[in-house]
Order: structure tokens, then sequence, then C-alpha cells
């Protein structure tokens, strides 16, 4: 119990050096590739892996919903993994991978399980035009002698679009409930976004537009963190606090290049934005994360999709802001 123990609290602790463990997996083969892809899926969000279980279909139930799954004694939505992204078994659908993402439960099918490999976040970038699955949100170099199959890369899929597509979990926002609240920031500071997944910043700057509070959108913590260095140069040169220029900073824990708890220190142990809000917004639940997230000083914690809990945090957290 005790080994047990201390391998998920170094694994946990990994958050804290801009680093993650990835399990590979494989989906089959692409109809026009000859080879079985690698695709990837941070083992934070890993509750277990089973075998294949019986899949009760419910009546209306299409493609690439299989069904659910009974895993000790919770029925559990089944997600054919191979057929969202376009590829084919070739020994069948083997493996349940048992997930938690924002506070909900789901199980992906896939062929098999490779290996789980530890990476640092710059070793992931955002996927680029020649990437043309709208499910695959960034691209993990590995290092061959690690994962010995030869491959050197893995397709790292963007959960929150496949789990939006399939089982739709972002309402409409109900505006009159939001704009009864009052944001108190500085006229013409503008909130910085990092996210990676496109579902999740358009629900972001759909709500933040509801709210009232100007945003800058940014796909990676990396670019956001270089975009808030500049805009604290510009206050610094014209002898103006940050918070003239930014409201809040608004991040996703899991992103390419730097993560959102590396993000968060860097603004928390620098003298000039130590006093700017940090909100975290992750589908990584869970009492570990929260932890974490006070462990490098955030502000706030919200899971997605939350937007009446995140226009909640947002409110407290700007109004215990100096201006």
């Amino acid at each position: 119990m005790d080994n047990f123990q201390k391998e998920i609290d170094e694994r946990a602790n990994l958050t804290l050096s801009n680093k993650f463990e990835l399990l590979l997996f494989r989906l089959g083969k692409a109809s026009q590739d000859e080879k079985s892809e690698l695709f990837g899926l941070n083992v934070f969000k890993l509750r277990e892996i089973v075998p294949m279980l019986p899949i009760t279909r419910a009546a209306g139930m299409r493609s690439p919903l299989l069904g659910m799954a009974n895993i000790r004694g919770q029925l559990i939505p089944v997600i054919d993994m191979p057929a969202v992204v376009g590829c084919v078994p070739t020994t069948g659908l083997n493996l349940l991978l048992v997930t938690e993402y924002a506070r909900n439960t789901q199980a992906f099918a896939v062929e098999s399980v490779d290996n789980i490999v530890r990476l640092n976040w710059n070793q992931v970038h955002p996927a680029d035009a020649s990437v043309s699955s709208r499910n695959v949100t960034s691209i993990a170099l590995l290092d061959d002698e690690e994962q010995g199959n030869g491959n050197n890369m893995a397709l790292v899929l963007d959960v929150e679009q496949i789990l939006q597509d399939i089982i739709p979990s972002i309402r409409d926002v109900p505006p009159e409930q939001i704009k009864e609240k009052v944001f108190r920031f500085t006229p013409g500071a503008v909130a910085i976004v990092a996210e990676d997944s496109k579902v999740a910043r358009n629900m972001l700057e759909q709500g933040l537009k509801i709210m009232g509070i100007p945003c800058e959108m940014y796909n990676t913590g990396l670019d956001a963190w270089e975009r808030i260095k500049v805009i604290a140069k510009q206050a610094l040169s014209e002898g103006r606090p940050i918070s003239d220029k930014i409201s809040l900073v608004l991040t996703d824990l899991e992103m390419p290049e730097m993560d959102g708890f590396t993000l968060t220190r860097n603004i928390k142990s620098d003298s000039i934005l130590r006093n700017l809000p940090v909100v975290i917004h992750s589908s990584l639940s869970g009492s570990a994360n929260e932890d974490h997230v006070r462990k490098v000083g955030a502000n706030g914690y919200v899971a997605k999709f939350e937007i009446n809990e995140l226009s909640a945090v947002l409110h407290r957290v700007l109004d215990e802001a100096p201006l």
C-alpha cells in the first residue's frame, strides 16, 4: 500500500515540473495507411484499463457510441475510438480505457496498449495542418529507446472535442444568470486565456463575452506566457500596474509546450505579475489536482464545463484582486 501511494504521489508531483506521463495505445490501421499509428492519453485521466466487456446497446445508439458497459457496478458509456479517428482494428476491440473527464466517467474501446512514457510538455507540440483529424489536439515527440517500437511520435487526442461530438455536455449558457453579475476589473484590461482544445476555447470565449470580459485566446501555455511578458513590459514602461492591462489569466492544465501549472507558477513567482488572478479550468478533476492548484498559488479551480461555476469563481477572484 505504501509503494502504491508513493507511485501516485510521484506521478502527481510530475505536474510541478512541467512533466506528465502519456499512455500509448493503438487503434488499428487507417484505410490509406500500412502502419498502425500510436495515440496518446494523459495517465492522469485514466482510472483503469480492463479487458473488453459485454456491451448493452440501447435503441437509437449510433456509432461511434457502442453502448453501455457495467464496470464495477457502474454503467458507463463506451466509445469506439477506432471509429472516431477512422481506423480499423486488425485484432478487434480488446481493451477499455476507463477515464474521468470533467466529473464524468466514460470508457474508450481500443485495440491494444503499448506503454507508458514520461515526457516533458515541451516535447508536445500543437497539431499542424498536416494532421487532418479534428480530434487530434497535439503531437508528442517520443524517444525511440523509451517506447521501443520504432515510432517517434504519438497523436494526442482532443478528448473534449470527441466527447462533445458524441455525448454533448456543453449546454447553452443562460445569459440572464451571468449578466446579473458585475465583474470588477479595469476598463480596457483583457483576460488571457490558454486552452488547446477548440471546443473548450469556443465555450470559454462565449462565456466571457456574456460576462463582458474582453479576452485574448492562446492555444498553449507558452504562447500565453510570452504574451503576458510582452504586456508586463508595456505596463512597466508606461508606469502602470499590470491590472490596467490584464484582468485575469484563465488556463487549462494540459497544453503543448507548457502546462497550466508551470504557467501559473511563472506568474506567481514574478514580482510584477504575482497579484494577477489565475483561475485553472480543467477536465482533470479530482482532489490531487486541486491540491496542486493550491501549491502553485492559483486563485481558483473550475472543472470543465461548468459555466455557472466558472462565472462564480471569476466573480470572486476579480472582487478579491487589487486594482
